[in-house]
């Protein structure tokens, strides 16, 4: 039994198997990779597990037409980040509200997530790993907060930290 199952295995370099990644598998490779591995690796943990498939002529072709599926994609995908960047930059910006102390600094912070939320409010949607903040905001003013969409793809929001119109109280601090 042994032998058929290893019949259909492709022989790379030093008797090493080739395999197609069917997933992202740390330190090896990335979905679609073609690579070679020890036999016990490849046997007992990729292709078990659904991580690897062998490279026959079928696999290989959908490989192809996967690839050109994801770039497809990526090129769209970027696409829309260029625009989302282009319509951050020619936006005006948002205004935050926070409670303020006597000397306008802030009871708590404004951060990433306040920040996606007033894109959000403006119909930009944003993720909270993508405004890149040197630090929590703990003032009133106006502040240049840089984003990176990924894909090297920045652009630059002016966020406005008002004080809010309701009055804190010591037993509604945060």
């Amino acid at each position: 039994m042994s032998r058929s199952k290893h019949a259909h295995l492709v022989k790379g370099k030093n008797g090493n198997i080739k395999l197609v990644l069917t997933e992202d598998v740390t330190f090896l490779g990335r979905q679609g990779d073609v690579v070679e591995v020890r036999p016990g690796y490849a046997n007992n943990y990729l292709v078990p597990r659904g991580l690897a498939t062998v490279p026959t002529e079928h696999n290989l072709k959908l490989l192809e037409i996967y690839k050109v599926k994801q770039e497809k994609r990526q090129l769209a995908r970027v696409a829309d980040l260029k625009a989302l960047a282009d319509q951050i930059n020619r936006f005006s910006g948002i205004t935050i509200e926070s409670r303020v102390t006597a000397d306008n600094t802030l009871y708590g912070s404004v951060g990433a997530i306040e920040i996606v939320k007033g894109l959000k409010e403006k119909g930009m949607v944003v993720e909270s790993d993508m405004v890149k903040l040197e630090g929590p905001i703990k003032e009133t003013g106006l502040f240049a907060v840089k984003l990176n969409l990924g894909h090297e793809i920045d652009c630059e929001l002016k966020v406005m930290v008002v004080p809010s119109v309701e009055k804190a109280t010591a037993t509604d601090r945060r």
